[in-house]
């Protein structure tokens, strides 16, 4: 699909803010949001991570959610529509978004097209919340300078492949063996000798001669 531009608007001064201003002009009420995302396997199982301060540098939001199997790419730009979300639910108008992820920033930037079909529903999602904004910024760092982000990512992942091994192990544990247990009838009721069975253990009960 070709990279589709954002609408056109006539205040030209405001599109090239959107995308290349210094982030002086927005400092004031800006949020600052560092994101990222990972696949361990690629496809495997994903998460994504994002960081959010506020223009004072202070933690206002720390995000992370596991998506399934997933892809790299699709994890980090679940990190983008977080951090977009967020500022637009809680009534921010400029963003800056900081990642590790090299072809989404450029892919948002339109340095780079999107050729993959998976990833397209969100790369326009993720256009359509951008141009919500009256002032935007994406900037790629290296890994080491995105720790947070990527924390936050690996714990999804660690807490969705965990979940899953759980009802895995649960799926297939073996039930508890039964045993036998010895009793007398007194007023039409069963009384064990010794062990007893769990509640909930439905039985047949036989007769069995006097000891």
């Amino acid at each position: 699909m070709p990279f589709r531009n954002y609408p056109k608007r006539k205040d030209h001064a405001h599109t090239a803010e959107m995308f290349g201003a210094p982030a002086e002009e927005a400092a004031e009420e800006c949020l600052v949001a560092h994101i990222d995302g990972g696949s361990r396997g690629n496809p495997g199982p994903a998460g994504y991570g994002a960081a959010i301060d506020d223009a004072k540098g202070h933690r206002v939001a720390e995000l992370s959610d596991f998506l399934g199997i997933q892809t790299n790419n699709f994890a980090e730009y679940s990190g983008l529509m977080a951090a977009l979300e967020y500022a637009l639910k809680h009534g921010h108008k400029k963003l800056k978004v900081i990642s590790d992820s090299e072809l989404m920033v450029k892919q948002i930037k339109g340095q780079y097209k999107v050729r993959s079909e998976a990833l397209h529903d969100i790369y326009t999602e993720a256009k359509k919340l951008i141009a919500r904004l009256e002032w935007f910024r994406i900037e790629h760092v290296l890994r080491h300078h995105n720790k947070d982000a990527d924390r936050l990512a690996n714990e999804a992942m660690d807490r969705g492949m965990g979940k899953a091994k759980l009802d895995r192990a649960n799926a297939y544990e073996k039930p508890p063996e039964m045993k036998e247990v010895r009793g007398f009838v007194r007023g039409g009721v069963v009384e064990f000798v010794g062990d007893t069975l769990p509640d909930g253990i439905f039985v047949t009960v036989k007769p069995a001669r006097k000891s």
